[in-house]
């Protein structure tokens, strides 16, 4: 059984490093800041999932699950935030939306509620 465990344990974090990778190859290629933003914040959750997955399966304790468990809700809720602040800095700062971008919610929204961009 531990065998098994073991080889969950290197697929996983052998994907969570795959999931960076991606992550890293997308600030690199993608189109506009928003678009780098989110494959950013998407790779940091879930890479990060994978990889304290991995070792939970390596080191498998109720102690280890409780320090994992608390180690990936902070992660995962201070990279969604921060991804989320970051975005919208950068929409507030001017930064360029890309030409494929065919929707502005933010703006629509500025403009219905007789509010504008600062």
């Amino acid at each position: 059984m531990s065998t098994v465990l073991e080889t969950l344990s290197v697929v996983c974090v052998i994907a969570g490093a795959f999931v960076f990778a991606t992550g890293a190859f997308g600030l690199l290629r993608l189109r506009d800041f928003y678009a780098r933003m989110s494959a950013i914040t998407l790779a940091g959750g879930l890479g990060t999932a994978l990889v304290l997955l991995g070792l939970l399966l390596r080191f498998p304790s109720w102690e280890n699950a409780l320090k994992i468990g608390l180690a990936l809700l902070v992660q995962l809720g201070t990279a969604a935030v921060g991804g989320n602040a970051m975005a919208r800095a950068g929409y507030l700062a001017g930064t360029p939306i890309s030409p494929a971008t065919r929707r502005d919610a933010l703006a629509e929204a500025a403009v219905e509620d007789g509010s504008e961009k600062t």
